[in-house]
């Protein structure tokens, strides 16, 4: 029986450009739209049921709207999006969502519980990578439409194959994975019953504050006010335009060439930091960078090696050094802020141990390893550092750069041998990240769940049942005590070196105000006010 309900609380030298035909060379940017420069390389999809990289899911979050969301001002309260309120049985089996019967898509249609439903079930059966974080509520393509319906034009009803805690399963409806499209506009484009994904990769079907005009991969993403917000915003147009040099990006925002740079490195921090035409919006993000190794590889199949690589890094130094404004010293996988989050920093640079371990491992001479990372910087200053770290015992390491896309595409292969990432939590709970970096209960090529901890052919039936234990733990103590316990079993058991932690700078003109980006990454671009 349903017994409980909850309430809505309350983007010179620099490439030509033009700002409507990509022809002309840059100018002062218009007052009704907002450009920035940032490093688009990492896109794979702007379908938010198959995109899962950072700038992709911010992009989604302009265009889709979910269920629930974030709090705004209190990242781990959920409140209301598209539902006004919603029901949770006794049991905590059923969820029964009641939805604003005013919502709308960009192109005017309503949007209806029948579109959530669908949105569901669209997830499930496209089954790309997001997909995992709604699967886990039992959700299958065999039965999802049955689980998920449509009770009327306004109510939709969720029956989860076990119970589930109510903030568990809204922090997972809230990522971007989440999001509600519109089925009609899906089904009218869909190719080979692909439920509208080739198409939907470029184009939106969503009723947030921005449409999709243009993607084009490594160039340039345009977002269009949608005809519904034309009241709510001073914002008409949004040019996100794919700069790799840091340094142009600096230059291009302290000329007044672009409204915000995106991705400055410590270097660029540092010199526009006290110019008087440049304001900086910093931001900690639930962003873990990490070296990862690929169990699958020979020489990176036992916990020592993965140790030895943990000592041999000279974290403070990389940090200090290379990464100064941009990323803090971190060595668990929740992120700082995260409930549970271990913030001690246990490893440090020890060249005697880390060999020491490498000779247990039976590697006393070392051997030689491929390590893939982001082409941009500062991930090649990183990679150098490493490679310089790791050889001082014995590790011969050949770098291999590439566009963050290719890093990413090439792990979810399982073909790296160690690899340089980042990693971004998907809604803010301590499952996310553990389910993540933990669990891997089917290790086979064809897996329905590929997680980090698959891609790296890893699998530990002690994670996995702590994981399980953790999430469905009712007493809140206990399970921040059981991530914690999984946070340090990670440290010296699991085949991922955690190295930092990011911290968003974006520099903006200082004519650029309501700069509101979360931990979570999400900004809404219709906010950003211009002087």
């Amino acid at each position: 029986m349903v017994t409980r309900r909850r309430f809505l609380a309350g983007c010179a030298a620099v490439p030509a450009f033009s700002y409507l035909s990509l022809n002309t060379a840059f100018a002062d940017t218009p007052p009704s739209m907002f450009v920035m420069a940032m490093q688009l390389d990492n896109i794979t999809s702007l379908d938010p049921h198959e995109s899962f990289e950072a700038t992709g899911g911010q992009i989604c979050g302009n265009m889709y709207q979910r269920l629930v969301t974030p709090d705004p001002q209190k990242a781990d309260k959920v409140i209301g999006q598209l539902a006004k309120s919603w029901d949770v049985s006794s049991d905590n089996s059923t969820y029964t969502f009641h939805l604003d019967p005013a919502a709308k898509f960009a192109d005017g249609t309503a949007l209806t519980a029948e579109d959530v439903a669908y949105s569901i079930e669209r997830i499930v059966k496209l089954d790309k990578s997001p997909a995992f974080i709604i699967n886990q509520f039992g959700f299958t393509k065999d039965n999802v439409t049955q689980m998920v319906t449509a009770k009327d034009a306004h109510t939709v009803e969720m029956k989860l194959g076990a119970p589930a805690a109510e903030t568990f399963l809204l922090y997972c409806l809230s990522a971007t994975v989440g999001s509600i499209v519109s089925k009609k506009a899906c089904e009218a484009n869909q190719q080979n019953n692909d439920f509208g994904n080739a198409w939907l990769k470029q184009h939106s079907a969503g009723s947030g504050a921005f449409t999709l005009r243009t993607w084009k991969a490594s160039e340039t993403v345009i977002l269009e006010l949608s005809p519904l917000y034309a009241d709510k915003s001073k914002i008409k147009r949004v040019i996100l335009k794919h700069i790799t040099d840091p340094a142009a990006q600096a230059l291009m925002v302290k000329k007044g060439d672009v409204d915000a740079a995106y991705d400055l490195t410590t270097e660029q921090l540092l010199q526009v930091k006290n110019d008087s035409n440049v304001s900086l919006m910093n931001q900690s993000l639930s962003a873990i960078m990490l070296m990862s190794c690929n169990t699958n590889n020979e020489y990176l199949k036992k916990p020592q090696v993965w140790q030895a690589l943990k000592w041999a890094l000279d974290y403070d130094s990389i940090q200090k050094n290379i990464l100064s404004m941009s990323f803090i010293t971190h060595q668990s996988f929740l992120p700082s802020g995260f409930p549970a989050a271990l913030d001690d920093t246990p490893f440090h640079k020890d060249v005697a141990k880390a060999k020491s371990l490498l000779a247990e491992a039976g590697y006393p001479d070392g051997f030689e390893i491929t390590l893939d990372h982001y082409s941009m910087q500062p991930y090649p200053d990183i990679a150098q550092a490493i490679q310089t770290q790791l050889g001082a015992i014995g590790i011969k390491v050949s770098l291999i750069a590439a566009e963050n896309r290719q890093v990413l595409t090439k792990m979810r292969a399982r073909q790296h041998q160690l690899a340089l990432t980042v990693w971004g939590a998907d809604y803010f709970d301590p499952n996310s990240n553990t389910e993540a970096f933990c669990v891997n209960t089917d290790n086979s090529e064809n897996a329905r769940s590929r997680t980090l901890a698959w891609r790296c052919s890893w699998s530990d039936e002690e994670f996995n049942k702590l994981t399980e234990q953790a999430l469905h733990e009712p007493d809140p103590a206990k399970r921040i005590a059981l991530y914690q316990q999984i946070q340090q079993l990670g440290r010296e058991k699991s085949p991922f070196i955690y190295m930092m932690q990011k911290t968003k700078n974006v520099a903006c003109g200082k004519n650029i105000s309501d700069v509101h980006m979360t931990v979570l990454e999400q900004w809404p671009y219709d906010q950003v006010k211009k002087a």
